[in-house]
């Protein structure tokens, strides 16, 4: 793995300054005896045990090869896992970047409560060759929950009762209620996670590890691409890649450089989505924050402003260079840029460690503690309450759309809903999301939150009209999947600087599936999630547009591209 960044000066003058004081302080030796005065002093020592989690994994190497060896034996041709944030997005990296392994079984991740989403990743499997991973670190979460009740019924269906927990393996921490449900339904194995490392840090404990060794990767070798990373991690700063990159990711956020823009090469794209989780969860907060810019596309430099960083990790072997002339451009504009290039895939895990460190780092220097999550917990508060407003009289509590046009509704709050009829050029969907539109100004984002099957047609329509509200407005822009990024960069959306424009976008439901011993199904409960983000987003005062497509999204997507055209113009 090799390292390298470009700075204007003004910010190289800042890091510097942060790397010397990191250095004059033994901030890096204090860093690993896990000292709380480099945060806030709010407990931050109980959340570090995932700094030394490699070599407690590496110690445990009998257990991941006696498991290999127990997948590949018998012979399963699936691996399902069910999870959601930190305990999906590492093995999702996993799936997408390494593939199937040759004698092991493919590997496929649900991290939706969207019923067509749901029932899409049951009908690309058969369940009695499948191995369901529950993965959840409380246990409590809903949505791995949930999942688990579907699925271990579909799975008695399948194999029969007696022999459905041969089929689930469960990753969690001791004594949650996961832990007593998978006891309790005879699953094949468990596997514990550290109570004291959090979900996005975790991705070399056993919820990246065990998914890796289920779907076939050496565990051995990651997991000393791993210790490589670790042992850099460990040196001065001048030699320390991971806190050089915490140093100015750090800077450049006090500095009003708060956006950090992923590129990859495309073997390993799907990096950017572990990193938006890490970055934006552990940053966005007390109206700070770090926003991660993941799969925008790249643009000619005169298309930023001043108020992002770009890192760049590259695949020494790709076979699409074509990024590496638009990045040097970037560079040579005086946009700060990093750089990290890895040999082999396998160094993905090398980057894991690196990222936490700097992550963690970069924390320390903006004075926040980036191992909590307070606003997270708000919209699940919202969500539960709906789901038991659900279950007491049957159905959801519904709001009046501001605005009924070409089939899509619009929902905001009353006074938010003046300022866009004051504004908007016409009681039509392309005026009042052009009146939205005109809320974006120098330094805020653009977020599209879909809370919509994760399908590539559905994606690839979001990301045109994205990508043409950053070329009009010169500004970053985001894309999210609902629920998954309640889980990701959720946290940065309400607890961060109040910069970001949001566009929700729901749809009914044209298929829905009942979830086992609950009154409420998978419809109720994506619905559910989409009213209690939006609840939160607007009593944070965020600048907040749903649009409501009706249950043809194909159709509903192409009417709302049509009225970004109109509202661009």
């Amino acid at each position: 793995m090799s390292f390298r960044f470009a700075l204007p000066q003004e910010l190289r003058g800042a890091v510097d300054q942060a790397g010397a004081e990191w250095q004059a302080s033994n901030k890096v030796a204090r860093f690993w005896q896990k000292d709380p005065t480099l945060w806030t002093s709010d407990g931050e020592e109980k959340w570090l045990g995932w700094i030394d989690i490699v070599e407690r994994q590496q110690k445990d190497a009998a257990a991941f090869t006696a498991l290999a060896a127990d997948v590949k034996s018998a012979g399963f041709k699936t691996v399902l896992l069910l999870g959601m944030g930190g305990s999906s997005l590492c093995p999702e990296v996993l799936a997408v970047t390494f593939g199937q392994q040759a004698g092991f079984p493919a590997l496929h991740i649900v991290d939706s409560t969207d019923p067509a989403q749901v029932k899409a990743a049951q009908d690309k499997i058969n369940l009695a060759e499948t191995l369901v991973v529950v993965a959840s670190k409380s246990g409590s979460t809903l949505e791995p929950n949930v999942l688990k009740q579907y699925f271990f019924e579909e799975m008695k269906k399948a194999v029969g009762a007696d022999k459905a927990g041969s089929h689930f393996l469960a990753i969690t921490d001791p004594g949650s209620k996961m832990e007593q449900v998978a006891k309790g339904d005879k699953f094949r194995h468990i596997f514990y996670g550290d109570p004291q490392i959090g979900g996005r840090y975790s991705a070399l404990s056993n919820f990246g590890v065990v998914a890796a060794t289920v779907a076939g990767l050496d565990s051995g070798k990651l997991l000393a691409e791993a210790a490589k990373a670790v042992a850099s991690s460990k040196k001065p700063v001048a030699e320390n890649p991971a806190v050089q990159l915490g140093l100015i990711m750090g800077s450049a956020a006090n500095a009003g450089r708060d956006k950090i823009t992923i590129f990859t090469s495309p073997e390993i794209y799907d990096l950017g989505a572990w990193m938006e989780q890490l970055i934006a969860e552990s940053t966005g907060k007390l109206g700070k924050g770090i926003t991660p810019v993941d799969r925008e596309g790249i643009a000619a430099p005169a298309v930023y402003g001043n108020d992002r960083i770009f890192a760049y990790v590259r695949l020494k072997s790709t076979k699409d260079s074509s990024l590496d002339a638009k990045v040097a451009a970037l560079e040579a504009a005086g946009h700060p840029v990093v750089h990290f290039e890895i040999s082999d895939l396998y160094e993905i895990f090398g980057q894991f460690f690196t990222w936490e460190i700097a992550t963690a780092v970069a924390g320390s220097v903006m004075g926040i503690n980036p191992f909590n999550q307070p606003d997270v917990e708000s919209a699940k508060i919202e969500t539960r309450a709906l789901t038991s407003a659900y279950e007491e009289s049957g159905k959801l509590p519904e709001r009046s759309a501001v605005l009924e046009d070409k089939g899509i509704k619009l929902y905001a709050t009353e006074a938010y809903a003046a300022t866009l009829k004051s504004q908007a050029k016409g009681a039509t969907l392309a005026g009042y999301l052009g009146a939205h539109l005109k809320q974006i100004h120098a330094g805020d984002y653009f977020a599209a939150l879909a809370f919509l099957p994760m399908f590539p047609e559905h994606e690839a329509a979001i990301q045109g009209f994205r990508h043409k509200v950053r070329d009009a407005r010169h500004v970053a822009t985001c894309l999210g999947f609902g629920p998954r990024f309640l889980h990701s960069t959720g946290q940065d959306y309400k607890g961060g600087p109040n910069t970001g424009v949001f566009l929700q976008i729901t749809a009914d439901h044209a298929v829905d599936v009942a979830i086992p011993d609950q009154k409420y199904s998978f419809g109720v409960v994506i619905t559910a999630q989409a009213a209690g983000d939006l609840a939160v987003l607007e009593s944070r005062g965020r600048r907040a547009l749903r649009v409501h497509l009706g249950a043809d999204v194909a159709a509903g997507l192409k009417t709302l591209a049509a009225a970004f055209d109109e509202a661009l113009a």
